[in-house]
């Protein structure tokens, strides 16, 4: 006996296969879904640290821009400071040095002559005065040649006038303050001394 089946069958697997097809691409859409969240999500939490790490840089970069600005305060005055510090030692080395100046001259300078002005510049010295003659001149030269704290003499003008029926020799000359090598040397060999000892 045949038998025929009568039930739609091709229709029912068709239907079947499109409730499959049907729960495929609702599970393909909503993993789809679920990894586009993901990834949303994992993006804006990285974006979102970024933005932190970010602010926290720029607060750390304006802190260290105010303490550069700081330190830089603190150079200057530093530096203004040691420029004091500076202005004193030289004005405590050289307290003494106008003393030793005209101490000097006035033992370098020979008999009949007198002198009228003495000025200082830097560590050149210019000399105004009088002489009896033009010898006494050369003499205060040579003088000066010897010393020992002054050196380099050199006479600008000499000319003769006469005051009072007498004839004087004006002369104007320069000379430079040796450098005080000397006095270090000793400093520093009385220093070497007292180490030894």
């Amino acid at each position: 006996m045949i038998r025929v089946n009568l039930l739609p069958h091709r229709q029912l697997k068709r239907e079947a296969r499109q409730r499959q097809f049907g729960l495929m691409a609702a599970f393909t859409a909503a993993v789809a879904v679920a990894l586009i969240f993901m990834a949303y999500t994992i993006i804006s939490a990285k974006i979102e640290s970024q933005l932190e790490r970010n602010t926290r840089l720029t607060e750390a970069i304006a802190k260290l821009d105010k303490e550069i600005a700081d330190i830089k305060e603190l150079k200057n005055q530093i530096s203004v400071m040691l420029e004091r510090k500076q202005v004193v030692e030289n004005l405590q080395t050289n307290r003494s040095q106008a003393v030793i100046i005209l101490d000097e001259v006035s033992r370098q300078l020979p008999d009949g002559m007198f002198l009228r002005s003495i000025k200082q510049v830097g560590d050149v010295i210019t000399i105004e005065g009088v002489a009896d003659t033009n010898a006494r001149v050369a003499t205060l030269v040579r003088n000066f040649d010897r010393s020992t704290r002054l050196e380099s003499p050199n006479l600008v003008e000499i000319k003769s006038v006469i005051t009072n029926n007498q004839k004087q020799n004006i002369f104007t000359m320069t000379v430079k303050l040796k450098a005080p090598q000397a006095d270090t040397e000793d400093a520093a060999l009385k220093a070497a001394a007292k180490v030894k000892s």
